[in-house]
């Protein structure tokens, strides 16, 4: 699988997009702003007094019966899924978008033409890394009485499947999937939003789609047309319109054999943009519609907030009287300078511990290590993460001194911010399971005051050397 970018990033420079509201009919101008690190994407009404703005986030949806609507700040944002595709499709995180209308401009009905225009300015790369929510546990959403399943799943990247079934017989059950948000482009991105004929009608008749021209729509017919019907509809359209084999208006031609489940997959990724940040995980959907997308994204940005509470970080007072000073480590770890690196320990438990390491600019490593910039090395937190977390197993046994701690495992390893001589890092491990064996299984994180610097999962063995 293609790895997603791990930097966050921006567009070149502006990139201005010109045509018409599907519902409204309006003729609207869109310019795409470059954005700074951790913006998301903001849309700004400059055509209403104040230019307010209204961000792209699943708690503004205020309307999904034809496309997403967004509110904010007394304005409103109509029909942006498509061009959110295009955003997270194209793995951009931070754009400002002005609008001189109430609605984003249909196109030719999919994302290829705004792919097209951002990919011709091109990106820039930002400093930030990209704060990606990672599908840790299955995430459902489901709608019995319409058949309606959303799942998301965990995976080291971002793979969308997709199956519609209208209970059409011109349209049957169509599967859609990218393996990889990377094939969106090539994949996805052309695929045109459809409707039935009934619906079409009823559309027109309720005097909605003001801006559909049969050129931006892939029409299904699910049903015998009379002459007089295809008379009034050459009328409205101004267009000769006729029947294909296939079971559409053959005013075009299907670009995929599938392309409405495709558009359904690029409607899914432009909805999920609500979270507010880029997902890792692998969504699986089975007649997935805005509304279901809506609120899929709402129970992700729930799980978020309910492991942001829980993530309340804990602070110790690192001039409490130690549980062990330097002097006791030595007796229980067998490293030595310039390898010993926990200088205290100040909490321990059966199942937590929690120690210090302070970084001065003596230690001999920084003579190597960017002595220009000197930062402490990620490799070396770790280690002294799981001397910390050695203090805990060896804590196990009564003669700590004749053992050894060896490592079998280090996943989901992070480092999230840079650590400099003169920091004090703080390093707590918990277990995250009983100790079997002698093996332990422990997740560690390193903090300097309130930042979190790194952070990784654990699994060592203590074994008898004496």
């Amino acid at each position: 699988m293609d790895e997603m970018n791990t930097k966050q990033r921006t567009i070149k420079s502006e990139v201005v997009i010109s045509g018409i509201g599907l519902h409204t009919g309006k003729s609207v101008t869109l310019t795409l702003r470059p954005a700074p690190e951790n913006h998301w994407f903001k849309f700004r009404r400059i055509d209403l007094e104040g230019q307010p703005i209204v961000s792209v986030d699943a708690d503004n949806v205020s309307d999904t019966s034809r496309g997403t609507t967004i509110s904010e700040n007394g304005a409103s944002v109509s029909t942006i899924e498509h061009l959110m595709a295009a955003l997270v499709g194209l793995q951009v995180d931070n754009v400002l978008i002005d609008l001189d209308g109430p609605e984003v401009p249909i196109l030719d009905g999919s994302s290829s033409i705004f792919v097209q225009k951002i990919s011709e300015v091109g990106f820039v790369e930002q400093d930030a890394d990209r704060d990606f929510y990672e599908i840790k546990e299955n995430i459902h959403y489901s709608e019995p009485e319409r058949k309606v399943e959303i799942v998301g799943m965990p995976l080291d990247g971002y793979r969308l499947t997709c199956m519609i079934d209208f209970n059409s017989p011109v349209l049957g059950s169509q599967h859609a999937s990218i393996s990889s948000i990377d094939e969106f482009e090539r994949e996805i991105s052309s695929s045109r939003t459809f409707c039935f004929l009934h619906e079409l009608e009823m559309l027109v008749n309720n005097n909605l789609i003001k801006g559909g021209d049969l050129s931006n729509a892939i029409v299904i017919v699910d049903k015998e047309v009379s002459h007089e019907e295809l008379d009034k509809l050459q009328k409205l359209f101004n267009k000769k319109v006729t029947v294909a084999d296939e079971g559409i208006l053959d005013n075009i031609q299907l670009r995929y054999q599938n392309e409405p489940a495709r558009h359904k997959l690029l409607d899914m990724i432009g909805d999920l943009a609500l979270v507010g940040r880029p997902i890792k995980g692998h969504i699986m959907a089975a007649r997935p519609g805005h509304a279901a997308n809506v609120a899929f994204a709402k129970r992700i940005k729930n799980q978020i907030r309910r492991e942001k509470s829980k993530k309340k970080i804990n602070t110790y007072d690192i001039h409490a009287k130690p549980v062990y000073d330097t002097v006791d480590i030595m007796k229980i770890l067998p490293h030595r300078q310039p390898f010993l690196m926990v200088d205290k320990i100040l909490e321990l438990s059966e199942t937590h511990v929690v120690g210090l390491k302070n970084v001065t600019i003596n230690e001999d490593l920084f003579m190597g290590h960017f002595p220009g910039a000197p930062v402490f090395p990620g490799v070396l937190q770790i280690e002294a993460m799981a001397q910390t977390g050695g203090i805990l197993v060896l804590n196990t046994v009564p003669d700590p001194e004749n053992w050894l701690t060896l490592f079998l495992k280090i996943e989901n390893a992070r480092f999230k911010n840079q650590v400099h001589p003169g920091d004090t890092i703080v390093f707590s491990c918990e277990l995250l399971e009983p100790i079997r064996r002698g093996i332990a299984r422990m997740k560690g994180v390193g903090m300097v005051g309130e930042k979190i610097v790194s952070e990784a999962e654990l699994m060592a063995q203590i074994v008898k050397v004496k």
